[in-house]
């Protein structure tokens, strides 16, 4: 049975931007009172600083709510948080270092580096939570130890182009925009494939968008010349933003679609006014919603001297994020049984669903499937703010 978060209560001061668990080597295991450690892979300095913040926060927030609140049936959670800049190869390192200090599981971040690191994590046998939302890292018989808590990439690009398809209602040219990176690539091929198998009247090309660009320009006159209207865009917000002002300084006749990572506050309010009107793919209830799974993490912050509204929806993604994780821990510790790796990963795949409070829905694995959530929200742009056009949109 699901534990609902407890009443929240005055909390200590923020965690600075590294947390380090006590204890050695050990303070992961070491015994049934101790700090239970976990690693954190952060992008606070990179090329997705821009949402790595506010989700890196909201795995902090979340743990120092539950460690104020009693911890895990008195035992607390510590993080070892460090931020990888988005570097593989400085994520690998901070891995090594996290299992040699004890840690029982890893919060991950990027699409690279969680790839990189799952033939390690199922060897060291560590269950392994991050921001990808790959399809590739869903199916246990290929990755045991990696969970993924929202909608696949993949499934996000499939419920985009069936919005496309009804949107248009007839044939339309789609072209995808994407970070030039195995995050950017990964639900491209499987768009292209959606739509042959279902036989979509859809056109279909993608263009890499180069890190660091002032404008895409070029890559808008390569898709006018295609001929296309919707613009499906993966990537985060701060280049998105710029195609949107593209669009608009070029008067072009196309929509926005964004998935997940540019689907945001930060994408509207650097595009301005050029944000109305564009489409949102996206998994987790913004702020304004109401979704009662706010209210915890908007006290929290409130107490803290911040707003859930200034930190936006992927502060949310990050707590709850984290909260999945200490579900599968809390259900170790209430049944007085050892939290290791195996054991929590076992506990993630036989547990109840883990109710968010309407953020997203139920988040569910099984020892078949890593794939925590089916279904997302499509919201559209409209004044500023983020209009729900559909609740529980599966491919």
């Amino acid at each position: 049975m699901k534990h609902r978060m407890r009443t929240t209560l005055a909390l200590a001061a923020a965690a600075g931007l590294t947390l380090t668990a006590c204890g050695g080597p050990d303070a992961g295991t070491g015994g049934e009172e101790g700090p239970i450690a976990i690693g954190v892979l952060s992008d606070l300095s990179g090329a997705t600083a821009d949402v790595g913040t506010p989700y890196s926060e909201g795995i902090r927030g979340y743990v120092e709510w539950l460690n104020a609140n009693g911890g895990i049936d008195g035992r607390n959670l510590e993080l070892k948080l460090n931020d990888y800049a988005y570097d593989v190869a400085r994520a690998e390192q901070l891995y090594s270092q996290y299992v040699n200090e004890g840690v029982v599981a890893i919060q991950g971040w990027g699409t690279a580096d969680t790839e990189a690191l799952r033939q390690k994590v199922t060897q060291d046998e560590l269950p392994f939570m991050s921001a990808s939302y790959a399809e590739t890292l869903v199916d246990p018989e290929e990755t045991p130890y990696n969970f993924v808590v929202a909608t696949t990439y993949s499934d996000q690009m499939r419920v985009a182009l069936d919005w496309i398809a009804e949107d248009s209602g007839d044939e339309a040219e789609v072209a995808v925009f994407h970070h030039d990176s195995p995050f950017g690539e990964s639900p491209v091929a499987d768009g292209k494939d959606y739509i042959d198998d279902n036989g979509l009247d859809l056109g279909y090309k993608s263009y890499a968008m180069p890190s660091g660009a002032t404008d895409y320009v070029a890559q808008l006159g390569r898709a006018k010349s295609q001929g296309a209207k919707y613009i499906v865009i993966q990537n985060v917000s701060s280049p998105a933003a710029v195609v949107a002002k593209n669009i608009a300084q070029q008067n072009l006749d196309m929509k926005i679609v964004c998935l997940n990572w540019c689907s945001d506050e930060l994408f509207v309010k650097l595009a301005g006014d050029a944000a109305d009107g564009h489409v949102m793919v996206q998994p987790f209830a913004p702020p304004n919603s109401g979704a009662p799974g706010l209210e915890d993490a908007a006290q929290h912050l409130e107490n803290n001297g911040g707003s859930l509204e200034q930190k936006g929806l992927h502060y949310t993604q990050g707590w709850y994020t984290m909260h999945v994780m200490a579900e599968g821990i809390r259900a170790l510790v209430d049944a007085g049984t050892e939290v290791t790796g195996p054991n929590l990963k076992e506990a993630l795949e036989t547990m109840d669903p883990v109710d968010t409070g309407g953020v997203t829905q139920p988040v569910d694995f099984s020892a078949d499937s890593h794939k925590g959530v089916d279904g997302t929200g499509i919201y559209e742009v409209e004044s500023g703010e983020l209009s729900e056009l559909a609740a529980e949109a599966t491919p």
